[in-house]
């Protein structure tokens, strides 16, 4: 799967007239996910519908972001100031619906034909007579996924389809990033090895959101306590003007030929954009080598002062919904 060039956590939803079914849910889904629990279709339409004013407003306010920059305004602070001004209001829109088919006055499928203007990510859970009625619903375009209810393996195949539709809802966001990137920058996301050590790195630093820019070239990232990271990509071919940049700003020449070979990056662009007056600092690079081509990278800190910081942090979000109470 290649690395999105947007992501960020969501809401599940699971509708199901069961309260033991929804119980065992609350119980078992993984506790970085913020899962709410409805038993009757029109709460659960209705808390749907609500969102749809506030997914428009967020669309907007990203595609402002990408209007400016057009402009001439730099990207990353006006996406430091996104990340602020919304405060946690993003990470509770629900991003996939699981619904069980078999319920009474109105079936699962009934509920997501009613939905139709709901953009997210549907999910039919079924009993083994359904499963037809589920794959007509699929061919459709009703459902993404549907999966037996009866199996015993059920817990692992919601968990590991849910995870792949949450990396699938930030398609969505796709086209509104992807004009900051040029051809030459796409081709290097597109490589499938350079895709995969990006997405372990992800893994790996604990990011929970972030958004790939072109201008400069990067990925701003968002960690679970609200701490601001930085990842700066050069290809080969940029590291020579990268450079001899740092020696017009007086470093000494082993730093120089350091940044020339790749062994450290500069953060001149970061420093620019965010016009706090901090000197643009080296720091130790590492690459990414792909099928056809080669980036190098280094993690910079952004200044403390414009950290989204934890009172707006997706953990400080799970905390304040840890309970999963049925919503009716």
């Amino acid at each position: 799967m290649q690395f999105p060039i947007y992501c960020r956590p969501g809401g599940i939803v699971f509708l199901d007239d069961d309260p033991d079914f929804l119980q065992m849910v609350a119980e078992v889904m993984p506790n970085s996910w913020h899962v709410r629990l409805f038993q009757r279709p029109v709460k659960c339409a209705e808390v749907l519908d609500q969102e749809q004013s506030v997914w428009e407003a967020d669309t907007r306010s990203q595609q402002e972001i990408v209007n400016r920059w057009r402009e001439g305004a730099p990207l990353i602070p006006q996406i430091l100031k996104y990340w602020r001004e919304d405060g946690t209001k993003r990470f509770s829109l629900t991003q996939v619906c699981v619904v069980d088919y078999s319920m009474p006055a109105k079936n699962g499928l009934q509920f997501l034909d009613e939905m139709k203007s709901w953009k997210g990510s549907r999910i039919l859970l079924t009993g083994q007579a359904d499963e037809q009625i589920a794959v007509d619903a699929f061919n459709r375009d009703l459902i993404e996924k549907f999966i037996p209810k009866h199996i015993p393996e059920l817990r692992l195949r919601v968990v590991e389809a849910i995870h792949g539709l949450l990396l699938k809802s930030a398609e969505r966001h796709q086209q509104t990033w992807l004009p900051t990137l040029s051809h030459t920058q796409q081709s290097h996301l597109n490589d499938p090895l350079i895709s995969k050590r990006l997405g372990d790195l992800a893994q790996m630093q604990g990011w929970v959101e972030h958004v790939v820019i072109g201008a400069p070239f990067g990925v701003l990232a968002l960690d679970f306590e609200g701490t601001i990271q930085w990842l700066q990509l050069e290809p080969t071919e940029n590291l020579h003007e990268l450079a001899e940049i740092a020696e017009s700003q007086g470093w000494d020449d082993e730093t120089v030929q350091e940044i020339k070979a790749g062994e450290k990056l500069i953060d001149l662009e970061l420093q620019q954009a965010l016009g706090n007056g901090l000197r643009p600092q080296p720091r130790e690079a590492f690459t990414i080598e792909g099928e056809k081509s080669v980036l190098h990278a280094a993690q910079f800190a952004v200044f403390e002062d414009l950290s989204v910081a934890y009172m707006n942090s997706h953990g400080r979000f799970l905390a304040s919904h840890a309970e999963r109470a049925l919503q009716d």
